[in-house]
């Protein structure tokens, strides 16, 4: 199959911030606005794309904020610590359930199913011990642990079709992918997707399109690539930074790629040969996306 490399120069940089640890943007179609984190300087940000307005909400009493999704009542989910937290529209926050306690790890990406579900991972501090899992949490507080033996969990995307869940451990550079049964959700038949262990290759945050492709960013590898259906790559987007975290599809007719990335491992020489490390990024025109769904809360 031939990949198609795209022209940087259709790469875009829509807010120019310099985020330690971008991460998690999603769009909100009630809102009309493109939501995102620094997860190590915690901060929600949104940006208007009609006006160009960037807002930031700072948590300086939380260490990391490490994902966030949309609920049905139109506010957020976050993940702060091991916790997870109910935002309002207004920016008001109050407990909802603690994921785990009495390990030094933190929550970090996490996705929701087309039945409300919050699916979320957790990663080891220090990025090297397999402390971490992946837990499913539901609108009533319930905490599920699916299964554990994960250093950094990431990558979380549910295809199209309910028939495909992807799951990544970033820092034993694997990509997995699992059935999916489309009735209730359930997952089995785990296996290996895409394995970078011979290279280093970090694969971070991902998303679907609406012909079942993958896209995911690749950390330290300044691209974000598109998997077609049959796991080959098709797509690569090469990027002005080296660490871009996250993807989502936004804008009123879902057709921007919208793109998350890092200042953090930078060296002080590279920032300054990368001015736009931490910024948001935004490529048109490359594939249709689709809603995120919506925490059933």
């Amino acid at each position: 199959m031939t990949i198609n490399t795209i022209d940087s120069r259709r790469v875009e940089c829509v807010v120019r911030t310099s985020d330690q640890l971008g991460e998690t943007p999603l769009w909100c179609e009630r809102s009309n606005k493109l939501w995102w984190l620094d997860i190590e300087k915690p901060k929600l940000q949104s940006l208007d794309t009609a006006t160009g307005r960037h807002d930031i909400q700072d948590f300086p009493e939380a260490t990391y904020v490490g994902s966030q999704v949309l609920t049905k009542s139109g506010g957020h989910l976050l993940a702060r610590d091991l916790d997870l937290l109910l935002r309002a529209e207004d920016g008001r926050l109050q407990p909802f359930v603690t994921v785990e306690r009495g390990v030094d790890n933190r929550l970090n990406d996490g996705r929701v199913d087309r039945w409300g579900r919050l699916w979320i991972g957790t990663m080891d501090n220090e990025l090297h011990r397999p402390n971490g899992g992946l837990y499913r949490v539901d609108a009533t507080g319930g905490v599920e642990k699916l299964f554990g033996d994960v250093i950094v969990s990431n990558g979380i995307a549910f295809s199209p079709d309910g028939r495909r869940f992807h799951f990544t451990d970033t820092r034993r550079y694997i990509s997995y992918v699992f059935d999916m049964d489309p009735e209730d959700g359930e997952i089995s038949g785990r296996r290996v997707f895409a394995d970078y262990s011979a290279t280093g290759d970090r694969p971070d945050g991902a998303c679907f399109d609406a012909d079942g492709g993958l896209w995911t960013a690749f950390f330290a590898g300044g691209r974000v690539v598109r998997y077609a259906p049959d796991g080959s790559i098709d797509t690569v987007v090469p990027l002005p930074t080296t660490n871009p975290t996250c993807v989502c599809f936004g804008g009123p007719d879902y057709g921007t790629l919208y793109i998350t990335t890092a200042a953090k491992f930078l060296s002080v020489e590279q920032r300054d040969k990368e001015p736009l490390a931490g910024a948001v990024f935004a490529v048109e025109g490359l594939a249709q996306g689709l809603p995120e769904n919506r925490f059933g809360i």
